[in-house]
């Protein structure tokens, strides 16, 4: 079902999460001072114990200088060693139960240590930003890092008062005392903690579209010097809002947050209700709107439906591809069709050694994933025609907004939207590793061409 927790560890990261209990509810308090790279925190967590009782379980947290920490308002043993906060509470916690946890820490935060380079918090040359995906969030926060255990999140974040804060969610306060600013938000929308966003450096705020036509609104920091080419780049985010409403159903979130570092990013960074793009995806000619588009999507498309663990990532990577080629065939571009048949060139003289539903951690974030995942959707697109395709979409992302799912559950879910087997194309795409022949010419015309467009508003 829908939101349910898996009850076994991450088969790509067994040392992340603890299936033993599920978080509701994260308080997170933090104060941090950018010259020195100096956090504090406080983070209150509201957890229920599964269904055995627990006489000890772990939260992810970096090596930090740990402080008070209270398991139901009373002191556990504690070890903190790689990474893992073991709590043995002074009372085991009987199956089912309600219970609380407080952490206290402190230290100079950085990026774990991952297979792709580090992860999580970055200090950059004038701020702050995170990366979290797939395993980055205990480098400036306790968690119980897994992406099936989702929780609503309230983030207080001091800092002085030069900077910009910006978390996923609504800001509801913004304090000034003296030379330092209090920035409160708060995600009411269960949250995976990778998902966790978080941004701090000198920026300017940039509405998106109109304010006064109603819509999802939406917002982007940027730093000053960009703004002209932003204003261009992202002109036509409120039109991609538009058409992924339009196919995927409604927004899932209250508000939707743009920023832009001043920094090199490799690739643009996800997180709920917000995205962070580098200054080399902002360059005056639209030249990374694929990328804006890209980022959009994941809203829909792995951060409301989120994947239960690791090995289901093309769920999240191969709608998002294919959210691409929507918006490049509504837009006037290529066809989805035609980028497809370019991206089955290309994936056809690569090795042939990707079984999509089950990458390994190894090619989890390997290019052709995220080529043959689009390709993916595409064969389903051919095979259920437009009606029932973009209707299967749509009820994918409402049945399981706010929840977690599998390849398993997706396949079942588009196996009823025809009478016809799908059993081989399943196969074929999922599960195989060779690729399978490019779909048969899709029989449906391209999507109406965009409306016009209102430029972002400096505010």
């Amino acid at each position: 079902m829908s939101g349910q927790q898996t009850a076994v560890a991450d088969p790509y990261f067994p040392a992340n999460g603890d299936a033993r209990y599920r978080v509701h509810r994260y308080e997170l308090a933090l104060e941090y001072r950018p010259g020195p790279n100096r956090l504090a925190g406080t983070a209150r967590l509201s957890a229920i114990a599964g269904r055995a009782p627990l006489t000890e379980f772990h939260l992810n947290l970096a090596e930090f200088k740990i402080g008070r920490i209270l398991v139901n308002g009373r002191a556990p043993h504690y070890t903190h060693r790689g990474g893992k906060l073991r709590l043995r509470p002074a009372k085991p916690l009987p199956a089912g139960s309600a219970f609380t946890v407080e952490v206290h820490w402190a230290g100079n935060p950085k990026p774990v240590r991952s297979p792709w380079g580090g992860l999580g918090w970055e200090e950059l040359t004038d701020g702050a930003l995170v990366a979290s995906q797939p395993t980055g969030a205990p480098s400036w926060y306790p968690c119980n890092d897994r992406p099936a255990d989702k929780a609503s999140y309230h983030i207080s974040v001091n800092t002085p008062s030069a900077y910009t804060v910006v978390a996923g969610g609504r800001l509801l306060t913004r304090t000034t005392k003296a030379s330092t600013t209090t920035w409160v938000y708060e995600q009411s929308a269960p949250t995976s903690s990778y998902l966790v966003g978080l941004a701090i450096g000198m920026y300017q705020t940039v509405l998106l579209g109109d304010p006064g036509l109603g819509g999802v609104p939406q917002s982007a920091h940027v730093p000053a010097h960009l703004l002209s080419e932003f204003s261009r780049d992202f002109a036509r985010q409120p039109a991609m809002m538009q058409l992924f409403e339009e196919l995927f159903g409604p927004y899932p979130f209250g508000e939707y947050t743009v920023v832009v570092a001043d920094e090199v990013l490799d690739v643009p960074v996800e997180a709920q209700g917000l995205s962070t793009f580098g200054v080399n995806h902002v360059d005056g000619r639209r030249g990374s709107e694929r990328l804006v588009a890209h980022e959009l999507a994941h809203q829909w498309f792995g951060n409301s439906v989120t994947i239960a663990d690791w090995r289901h990532i093309w769920l999240n990577e191969g709608l998002a591809k294919y959210a691409e080629w929507l918006w490049s065939e509504r837009s006037g571009s290529r066809t989805a069709h035609q980028v497809a048949a370019t991206a089955h060139r290309m994936l056809a003289s690569q090795p042939q050694d990707l079984r999509l539903a089950d990458p390994g951690r190894k090619l989890m974030f390997d290019d052709r994933l995220y080529e043959r995942g689009g390709l993916a959707v595409h064969a389903i697109r051919v095979a259920l025609g437009d009606g029932p395709f973009f209707r299967m979409l749509r009820e994918w992302a409402s049945v399981h907004r706010g929840g977690v799912v599998t390849t398993a559950a997706f396949t079942a879910h588009v196996a009823r939207y025809t009478a016809e087997p799908m059993d081989d194309l399943f196969r074929a795409w999922l599960h195989e590793p060779s690729l399978p022949p490019f779909p048969a010419p899709a029989p449906y015309p391209p999507l109406p061409s965009l409306p016009p467009h209102s430029p972002p508003n400096a505010g």
